[in-house]
């Protein structure tokens, strides 16, 4: 039986930046004019035009937060759309898991017609909600929340339903009653299930934002890249692409230091291969 060992944080370190190296290594060699892109493409500039060229993504960023310094109400747009979305999606969804996991009679009657929402593609509700709320802020937190709200939604309900029912009975068995089960049994049961989920819906948060601002607005990351679309700008296209990615990547390193935070009381995987 294999054994796989995970590395200590110092080695671990390396092989990712080695690992990220190599791929901007690969990616500067099939679109760098000279090299590699002749074996590829019928010419040298094919290569960049499809995938863009690393160095000029970079100097793109570099302009955009430094040189030019005209990203950041752009940006502030966006994070901002995409919080509102992440935070309202993630409550209401913690909120309807929980009743309905608890409200069997109520989860019965709204089963089908919440899993009828879930199967529906919601990217095609965006129109719908810039008709509703405009072409502000709203119709972009609109459509992210529905991203967010059934990833927590279904996760939670799911956690609560698969509470251990020797736990129940033992604490209802201590006297424990609805409130104390709740706060001592069901949520710290679903908390593993909820920030599973939270970290799937951080990039869906970004997408409805980003879709959201293709579809209709005048500011916002998802407005540039859409206007570098229309030049055939393929680093700034990049280049918006990675700022979303690092800023998805901070994001959830922060719902990570929360959980870290909340979950001090589970034991890691490698003590329990201990016990």
């Amino acid at each position: 039986m294999w054994t796989l060992i995970k590395p200590r944080d110092g080695v671990l370190w390396l092989w990712q930046a080695g690992l990220l190296a190599a791929l901007l290594a690969f990616w500067h060699l099939m679109t760098a004019p000279g090299l590699m892109s002749p074996f590829m493409f019928d010419n040298d500039t094919q290569a960049a035009f499809f995938f863009g060229e690393p160095l000029k993504v970079a100097v793109r960023v570099w302009a955009w937060f430094v040189t030019d310094a005209d990203i950041y109400q752009h940006l502030g747009v966006t994070l901002a759309e995409t919080l509102m979305a992440f935070v309202v999606g993630a409550g209401l969804g913690l909120g309807g898991g929980l009743w309905l996991a608890l409200a069997p009679m109520a989860s019965a009657i709204a089963e089908p017609y919440i899993k009828a929402m879930n199967a529906m593609p919601r990217i095609i509700l965006a129109p719908i909600f810039s008709v509703w709320f405009g072409l502000g802020m709203g119709s972009k937190v609109a459509l992210g929340v529905t991203l967010v709200f059934f990833i927590v939604f279904f996760n939670v309900y799911q956690g609560v339903k698969e509470v251990s029912p020797v736990v129940l009975a033992n604490a209802r068995m201590l006297g424990a009653d609805a409130r104390q089960l709740l706060r001592h049994v069901y949520l710290p049961s679903a908390t593993s299930w909820v920030f599973s989920s939270l970290h799937t819906s951080v990039g869906l948060a970004f997408v409805g934002a980003v879709v959201g601002e293709y579809l209709g607005s005048s500011q916002g990351v998802g407005y540039l890249i859409l206007q570098a679309e229309g030049s055939f700008d393929i680093n700034t296209v990049m280049a918006g692409i990675v700022v979303l990615t690092l800023f998805a990547l901070v994001l959830d390193s922060l719902v990570g230091r929360v959980e870290k935070r909340l979950m001090k009381w589970q034991p890691k995987s490698g003590e329990t291969e201990k016990l």
